[in-house]
């Protein structure tokens, strides 16, 4: 009976990966429309898995965003590289929980071989720890429950022990472009608005040192600073290096929220961006982002791998024995126990590119985002808003001879043609209180070929704009 589902499955899958890269990247679809073809009533009795596979392909399709295709860049999303998904369906196929060594030896050994060759790959500590997580959200809250009980304990405080309530005021530090998983990972672990302190940014979104400095100054307590790998707008870097003096010099726990950005530090060409990084206490990164691995994979690593096995470590229930020869239990360094081998992907990923192959993805992407910037200063009203320094392009247009017209509105306008032209995808954010075009080219697949296709796609809904605009106004 598997043998049919999982064909059915492999002929759908190898049908749409080999036309992804000509399909609308997005297509208009109501959700009442999807829910008609794939709702009602839950049937009866059972039905046949193959003809399940290719039922449910048929009625998905029209909702399916060719994420997975060279010209999608919206949310930093790469694709999966061949090897990584085929490893991906093995994972699926071996059904193997990772929590406990004795669950899976071969999930534990892998994930201890996967997580040498990060730590190698991304220039931390050799002697930090790792957790495999569901991703940026959960890798920040690894990292910053390790921090918060470990800036407790030097106060004599155990959390394990004592919980929260009554403990000494835990301040958070962080730039005014940090991302929100930050804030939402704080409030996962008791620390409130009230307890964050913002400090300012410059025009690339990179905390200042020197606010930093008089921030903490001001501040008394434990600490904890959370630094930026990689803005999500613009691709900039925190000065880490100058941070991490600042922060120690205060005995704060320092957290580098890099889920994209840590990536720089494979790249031969990119890694001087990632200067000082390595003096944090904590790190986050993705890799379904740009190590390109199916959906979901975060890593979370902590230089101090006692203070991250008493924040993380899973309570045992009778039934759970523990590995005891010095093996890895997957759930003693991430918040969940039950949970996906995902070190199978993880490996597949980094044996078929190699560090020379992380490297030349990293670069290839950076080139390919600097050469569209370049090309998107042509346009007539556009603006670049941002320093090309990795795989982010941030840009604006202002209505030319429509002066009246807000340029916000003008963007969304623009935004809006692309995406519904579909020969590419990217989307709008809010930079400094007004909308911006942001491009962010993460695909293991993108040709200069894709990124001429997508300047033009740009350049004729910007003209479709213009036209509109001047129309308007006569």
């Amino acid at each position: 009976m598997h043998k049919a589902a999982l064909q059915a499955a492999l002929d759908v899958a190898t049908r749409y990966l080999d036309l992804v890269a000509d399909r609308p990247v997005a297509r208009p679809v109501a959700a009442s429309a999807l829910r008609e073809r794939l709702g009602g009533s839950l049937p009866n009795t059972g039905e046949d898995p193959a003809e399940i596979v290719r039922e449910l392909a048929r009625n998905v399709d029209a909702g399916l965003v060719a994420s997975a295709g060279p010209r999608y860049f919206g949310f930093v999303i790469g694709g999966s590289l061949p090897a990584a998904l085929a490893a991906d369906w093995l994972t699926s196929a071996w059904d193997q929980n990772a929590a406990l060594y004795l669950a899976s030896p071969a999930a534990s050994v892998v994930e201890t071989v996967v997580a040498e060759w990060l730590l190698d790959l991304l220039g931390l500590p050799a002697s930090a720890s790792v957790g495999l997580v569901t991703g940026g959200q959960m890798a920040n809250f690894t990292g910053l429950a390790a921090g918060r009980d470990e800036v407790l304990r030097r106060l004599d405080w155990d959390v394990e022990e004592r919980g929260l309530a009554g403990a000494p005021r835990i301040t958070a530090v962080m730039g005014a472009e940090a991302h929100a998983t930050i804030y939402t990972a704080l409030r996962f672990l008791g620390i409130g608005k009230e307890q964050i302190r913002v400090v300012e940014a410059d025009d690339q979104g990179r905390m200042r040192a020197d606010a930093l400095r008089t921030v903490l100054n001001s501040c008394t307590g434990p600490l904890i600073v959370c630094a930026q790998a990689g803005c999500v707008n613009t691709g900039a870097f925190d000065p880490l290096g100058e941070i991490a003096q600042l922060a120690h010099a205060r005995n704060a726990w320092l957290h580098v929220d890099g889920a994209f950005g840590l990536w720089a530090a494979a790249s031969s060409s990119k890694r001087s961006l990632v200067a000082g990084s390595a003096e944090a206490d904590s790190w986050a990164v993705d890799g379904h982002k740009w190590l390109n691995v199916p959906y979901d994979c975060g890593i979370a690593v902590i230089r101090d791998s006692a203070a991250h096995a008493r924040a993380l470590r899973n309570a045992r229930a009778a039934y759970l024995v523990g590995a005891v020869g010095g093996e890895r239990d997957g759930q003693d360094w991430g918040p969940e126990s039950s949970r996906r081998a995902r070190a199978f992907p993880i490996y597949a990923a980094l044996r078929s590119l190699g560090r020379q192959g992380v490297s030349a993805l990293v670069d290839r992407c950076c080139a390919h985002a600097a050469d569209l910037a370049v090309r998107l200063r042509t346009l007539e009203g556009a603006m670049v808003l941002n320093d090309v320094v990795l795989n982010q392009v941030l840009v604006r247009f202002h209505p030319p001879n429509a002066p009246e017209v807000d340029a916000g509105e003008f963007t969304r306008a623009v935004i809006r043609r692309v995406q519904e032209e579909g020969t590419c995808w990217l989307g709008p954010t809010s930079w400094r209180g007004s909308t911006a075009m942001r491009i962010s080219v993460s695909n293991w697949q993108t040709s200069a070929h894709d990124m001429d296709r997508t300047f033009d796609s740009i350049e004729r809904a910007h003209r479709a704009i213009c036209n509109t605009a001047n129309d308007a106004t006569m």
